[in-house]
């Protein structure tokens, strides 16, 4: 069965958009059309701000996507409506749509699962979220170790086993998301960062592990030659060395030498404060910085 589009949407945006001065569509007008919109007009509608011009009027929206199809009928229309409802705001209701259709085994139920990660994810319910990326490798976790959208990636989704790891940390439950983590390719630059978040993630008394973890995190970055990288682990060791009780020399050294062979002024600055202030480094709230707010005195250009 295919998505059933209708002309009323076209219509109704260009009635919207084809007007010399747009004009915020009228409540009379939005109570007679809204009865009469189809997925795609409701979608649209969401987005228009000269339609969804309050909160009442987008959860009128919401409804009307909900109250379409009570039952759904093929994967296609069940994604399409769930979209729509996301595009809406409104992720706890794309849950409820996804749950009125059961998918078939195979392709079926890996596009379901993966549109009912991405509602849970985007409404933080972060159990539902983690329990649909356990079922779609039904609990082989390696698998989850790739990209979830590789032909079509979307923005700060990243790696499967990351974003495991992360649900089951927003959850409280660290020691598995430590666990998750480390089950992934730890090599490069991407496995020291894995290194890194999986360090933050363990308990205080796991020193000496968390420790052992950033020095391989260290040797990755090292060895990528991704300095950038390294000084904010060394950072995060020192940290973790100040919060053991710790007077955290080792890295404190470590820093300040690879901030001699950066000539990274202001990561030395940081690391001496006692010492003269580097003439070459100023406040953003000096004359001429990016903060600085103070009346000019040369005119602008023209």
């Amino acid at each position: 069965m295919g998505i059933p589009l209708f002309p009323f949407a076209l219509t109704l945006l260009a009635a919207v958009t084809a007007a010399p001065d747009p004009q915020v569509m009228r409540e009379e007008r939005f109570q007679n059309v809204l009865s009469e919109m189809d997925l795609a007009a409701a979608e649209q509608a969401c987005l228009n701000p000269r339609i969804a011009t309050s909160d009442r009027r987008r959860q009128a929206l919401r409804n009307r996507l909900l109250a379409l199809y009570p039952v759904i009928d093929s994967l296609e229309l069940v994604l399409a409506n769930t979209e729509a409802l996301m595009s809406c705001g409104a992720p706890e209701a794309a849950a409820l749509v996804l749950n009125r259709y059961i998918p078939r085994a195979g392709y079926e139920r890996r596009q379901w699962l993966l549109m009912r990660w991405r509602a849970a994810a985007v409404a933080l319910d972060h159990r539902h979220a983690a329990l649909a990326l356990r079922r779609l490798v039904d609990g082989n976790l390696d698998a989850l170790d790739a990209p979830l959208f590789p032909n079509k990636p979307l923005p700060d989704q990243g790696n499967g086993l990351d974003q495991l790891a992360f649900h089951e940390a927003a959850l409280g439950r660290n020691a598995v998301a430590v666990e998750v983590q480390l089950l992934g390719d730890l090599t490069g630059v991407h496995g020291a960062k894995r290194l890194a978040r999986a360090v933050q993630w363990l308990d205080a008394d796991q020193f000496e592990q968390a420790d052992q973890l950033l020095e391989i995190a260290l040797d990755q970055v090292a060895a990528a030659k991704a300095w950038g990288l390294a000084m904010e682990l060394l950072r995060q060791q020192l940290q973790l060395h100040l919060a053991a009780g710790g007077d955290g020399e080792r890295p404190r050294q470590r820093m300040q030498l690879l901030a001699t062979v950066l000539n990274d002024r202001y990561a030395l600055q940081q690391l001496q404060p006692e010492a003269e202030p580097d003439p070459l480094l100023r406040s953003p709230r000096d004359p001429g910085g990016h903060a600085d707010v103070r009346p000019s005195a040369v005119s602008p250009s023209p």
